[in-house]
């Protein structure tokens, strides 16, 4: 049977003509039907059952010399989304999975066809390698991935976007995005706004991060420490969406040249309302926020909820008793010291006691508690709160942070005059910290005199109540710090499962490890004669002080935490 002239085959279909593995005529038949209902020949060769879908795949590869890939088995994502236009890999039932240096490596059911092989390339200026994949769940992939901004936005408004008007209407390069009334009053996006912060809060987030890129915009959550994505709204809402958080967040609307930091509240009932520090930033594609999640109940866990050891509460809460004196929190930025210092000052708060902190910002608003922002630009930076706050006769003082020279010595000043003074430092661990003052210029005398208790600290993914059992050999655990006489065989290693309740990660919440090091006379000894951390750090182990290894391990052996996360937290 002759070709019908009307109805060009695709390479594809000629080769599978050629080696026998199809008639002429039910390849045109197919051909013919495919343009008619849009399923795409390879679709219609399966739903007629002529051939599989794997076994076209298959085919395909070896004809044309690809290799073949496991779509299904592939992380939605990991893919590379802005290798290609999306209404392209829509259009041609394409998936873009990695980009090196000019090179896009792109997945495709019918590697034949070279009108959208050169569209891509000429799209995306890069030379195109290809993999072959199952053509029905290679749709199911795109579609999901392409239509994702539309499902989200209905979804979350439970109104329609016109896709294809959102583009035509995007505004071009350097002109004014949109009227500033127009964005703030669009009823969708403050919807849209609102749903993607309710769902952060209620599954525990830390942050909200909303960037902009080239060909696409993405919304990620911070879950225990992890970055997730959650939607991608179109990237003509862009300055929509940064507009609307900047007039809440009271910043100023015009200024999209220069950072901007702000705060909002989000009011969820009559008792509870949740803060957020806002801050934007002008990348190359737009302006990215990020709200950090200011939730006053984590400040009232209590000190049993963080995850201290009993010796290690005990030598905490006996620090937050003394009279005076200064309680050092250290550890790297999102480590949960805010949330340490205000259980500590949330412990003090009683009506006979006379609290004042100076933060940059204040985080968590605490009743009974005076709170100062310092503002370096009016001239309000740490020292001069401190200064102000001692002619205010307070009882406890919490400074934010120790940045400086003239911070340290009125702090230390304070605690040797009668305060409680509570603050942080960004150091690795307790012992540094005492050598980071000296470095800071504080006398070795005023340190000994001043500092009694050192707590450094990290967060460890905690496991979920899925967590299963898993085996590790001895040598790793050995490697990993637990002694010959701790294998003994009486306790279980467990690792992350996966189920329902933790999103498939195995790990729900977060658990403080820490080291808390009171200063004793030996080691206030070690600082007046000049020794290093080294040799505070000694003392402390003969002492019985943990490191934050040793912690992390015990957590490892009470199944709490999963070793993996423990080493990937602690230095040994």
């Amino acid at each position: 049977m002759a070709a019908n002239p009307q109805t060009p085959l695709s390479g594809l279909a000629r080769a599978l003509i050629q080696q026998g593995r199809l008639s002429e005529a039910d390849a045109i038949s197919c051909t013919t039907a495919s343009k008619a209902n849009t399923n795409g020949f390879i679709l219609e060769l399966a739903q007629r059952k002529l051939l599989s879908t794997r076994e076209i795949a298959c085919f395909a590869a070896e004809t044309f010399g690809y290799p073949v890939i496991d779509i299904g088995a592939l992380d939605p994502q990991t893919v590379q989304r802005d290798g290609i236009d999306r209404k392209l890999m829509s259009k041609h039932q394409v998936l873009p999975l990695m980009k090196r240096q000019n090179r896009l490596t792109i997945a495709t059911a019918d590697p034949s066809n070279m009108r959208a092989l050169d569209e891509i390339r000429f799209q995306s200026g890069m030379q195109i390698d290809l993999v072959v994949a199952e053509a029905d769940r290679l749709g199911k992939v795109v579609d999901k991935l392409s239509e994702s901004a539309e499902q989200t936005l209905k979804e979350l408004t439970g109104e329609d976007f016109d896709m294809d008007l959102l583009d035509k209407e995007a505004p071009t390069e350097g002109a004014d995005s949109d009227d500033a009334s127009q964005e703030v009053d669009d009823a969708p996006v403050v919807r849209f706004i609102q749903k993607v912060l309710i769902d952060a809060i209620n599954e525990g987030a830390s942050d909200v991060h909303f960037e902009p890129y080239e060909k696409y915009y993405r919304i990620r959550v911070r879950t225990d420490g992890v970055l997730r994505e959650i939607a991608q709204p179109p990237l003509v809402l862009k300055d929509k969406i940064a507009a609307r958080i900047k007039v809440i967040s009271r910043l100023d609307i015009s200024e999209k040249r220069v950072p901007q930091d702000g705060r909002m509240k989000l009011v969820l009932s009559k008792n509870k309302s949740i803060d957020f520090r806002v801050s934007s930033l002008p990348t190359l594609h737009g302006e990215k926020i990020v709200m950090r999640i200011l939730d006053p109940s984590s400040a009232m866990l209590g000190v049993d909820a963080l995850g201290y050891e009993p010796e290690q509460k005990k030598a905490l809460l006996d620090a937050v008793e003394r009279p005076y004196g200064m309680i050092l929190v250290t550890g790297p930025t999102g480590s949960g010291k805010t949330v340490s210092l205000y259980t500590c000052l949330n412990i003090l708060n009683t009506a006979g006691v006379n609290i004042s902190t100076a933060e940059d910002p204040a985080e968590i608003n605490l009743a009974g508690i005076n709170q100062v922002n310092v503002n370096e630009k009016a001239g309000l930076t740490f020292a001069a709160a401190l200064r102000a706050f001692l002619r205010q006769d307070p009882d406890v003082i919490m400074v934010g942070e120790i940045r400086d020279l003239e911070t340290a010595e009125i702090s230390i000043k304070a605690a040797q005059t009668g305060h409680l003074v509570l603050s942080t430092l960004h150091t690795n661990d307790a012992p540094t910290t005492l050598e980071r003052l000296k470095n800071m210029g504080v006398a070795p005398f005023n340190i000994a005199s001043s500092v009694i208790l050192i707590t450094a600290q990290r967060l460890a993914r905690r496991l979920c109540s899925c967590k299963q059992p898993v085996d590790i050999p001895v040598e790793a655990l050995l490697q990993a710090g637990f002694g010959a006489d701790e294998l003994d065989g009486s306790w279980q290693t467990y690792g992350p499962k996966g189920c329902e309740r933790c999103g498939g990660t195995g790990y729900k919440g977060r658990v403080g490890i820490y080291q808390v090091m009171p200063i004793s006379e030996e080691i206030a000894h070690i600082i007046m004669t000049n020794g290093n951390s080294m040799d505070i750090a000694e003392q402390a182990k003969i002492e019985g002080v943990k490191d934050l290894r040793e912690s992390g391990l015990l957590k490892v052996r009470q199944g709490v935490t999963s070793l993996e996360e423990v080493l990937a937290t602690t230095n040994e």
